[in-house]
């Protein structure tokens, strides 16, 4: 029953991708629909195309970079168009510019699925783009006092 509840409701990004390396970018997207019985594959190539990857479908991880590599992730996490994407460091492999390339379109993404992101970080250049802060210190939970954050 909670495999069922994350397949639905909960979209992922991995910090390290979690990609099957045998798999093409759109077989690694259309993974979680296939789990789900549904074999869409053309919405996962439209899926592939709005994170600028429609040139890249049938590339496997290791002939794509670390930045389409996430992009692919991202795409996955929201082919099934959840309510809920958690991101566990989605940008600690990149360089600082991949890192804000991925989580702009993460954020556009969100916002097209009208998905909540829910991401896990330490890096302070991608904490501003979002709009509510929280910090865990010594297993306590602090919201941030402040302006609302835009991207």
């Amino acid at each position: 029953a909670r495999a069922e509840v994350r397949q639905q409701y909960v979209g992922f990004v991995f910090q390290s991708f979690q990609l099957l390396p045998h798999l093409t970018a759109l077989e690694n997207v259309l993974l979680p629909l296939s789990l789900a019985g549904k074999e869409q594959s053309e919405l996962a190539k439209a899926c592939l195309q709005r994170v600028g990857l429609g040139q890249r479908l049938h590339h496997t991880p290791k002939q794509l970079s670390g930045g389409e590599q996430q992009r692919v992730a991202i795409a996955r996490g929201l082919i099934n168009k959840p309510p809920v994407i958690l991101a566990d460091e989605p940008t600690a492999p990149l360089d600082s510019v991949r890192a804000m390339t991925v989580i702009r379109l993460l954020h556009e993404m969100a916002e097209k699925f009208q998905t909540a992101i829910i991401v896990v970080t330490h890096d302070d250049k991608i904490i501003p783009t979002f709009q509510r802060l929280y910090h865990i210190r010594e297993g306590i939970t602090y919201e941030e006092k402040g302006e609302g954050r835009s991207f």
